[in-house]
């Protein structure tokens, strides 16, 4: 019989629940690729977001612009050593960046203790490698966030699309079946391992990767504005399988009680 109950809901870090905007990591990839006379957009930058970070450089590398940039620029196709340059170059970027990027998204803490006021655990997971995922744990627990079981790409054979750190959560925090769990992120390989794991998957727009824009940009944007862009990225998420789309975490409280009526994801 599916479960009419939802137990734990897994969000993801950056764009989700810190970094409005998801500015820390795009910034990182952009730099390590200028260091290399390759000069790629943030927008090819945010391509592959959600992906453990070597994943979301091979990615990168394999569309045919920046595969046609980096020719451009090394005089040849791009190695498997240049990914591992590459990613020895992003790292410390990207630990930089993610402290720099560490102001939680509004109201992350009030809808935590919301959730679990209802009996709801609370999972983090992220592509971020350990290093940076320390960063942002810490970042988060100065600021009243503290997840009852945190994850990175680093601990798992394989980051994201493959549902590993969801199936870790479950089993660290006895949950199961996946029909208890909902994971909410904000990019479309978050919408994947949540599909992959067989849970309920979740796309927020506002504070999203996809949105691509600070906390202070957005708000400053009309609201017809608004409304178109979260109008695209709503598209997105739902074009990839997402079972719900909401604007801000805010209404995932709400949201928990309506999914489980609809049976299995």
């Amino acid at each position: 019989m599916p479960t009419r109950e939802i137990k734990l809901v897994v969000f993801d870090w950056a764009g989700t629940t810190i970094d409005f905007g998801c500015l820390a990591p795009a910034g990182a990839f952009v730099a390590a690729f200028a260091a290399r006379g390759v000069s790629v957009t943030v927008a090819e930058a945010r391509g592959p977001m959600g992906l453990h970070k070597k994943d979301h450089l091979r990615a990168m590398l394999r569309t045919d612009a920046v595969a046609a940039k980096w020719r451009a620029a090394a005089g040849r196709d791009w190695t498997e050593a240049d990914v591992g340059e590459l990613y020895a170059d992003v790292t410390p970027r990207q630990v930089e960046a993610a402290r720099l990027y560490s102001a939680l998204v509004p109201g992350v803490p009030d809808v935590v203790a919301r959730l679990r006021g209802r009996g709801v655990k609370v999972a983090a997971t992220t592509g971020y490698f350990r290093e940076a995922a320390a960063v942002v744990l810490d970042a988060g627990r100065r600021q009243g966030y503290v997840p009852d079981f945190a994850i990175g790409a680093d601990d798992v054979p394989a980051g994201r699309p493959a549902p590993w750190m969801i199936f870790r959560c479950m089993e660290a925090l006895g949950v199961y079946p996946p029909a208890a769990v909902v994971k909410v992120g904000d990019t479309v390989v978050d919408i994947e391992d949540g599909l992959n794991a067989g849970c309920w998957s979740v796309g927020v727009v506002d504070s999203s990767n996809e949105m691509g824009l600070s906390a202070d940009a957005f708000a400053a944007l009309s609201e017809a504005e608004k409304a178109t862009r979260r109008e695209a990225v709503a598209a997105k998420f739902s074009a990839a399988g997402a079972h719900a789309v909401i604007d801000t975490l805010a209404e995932l409280p709400a949201l928990l009680d309506e999914l489980p009526a609809r049976g299995r994801p």
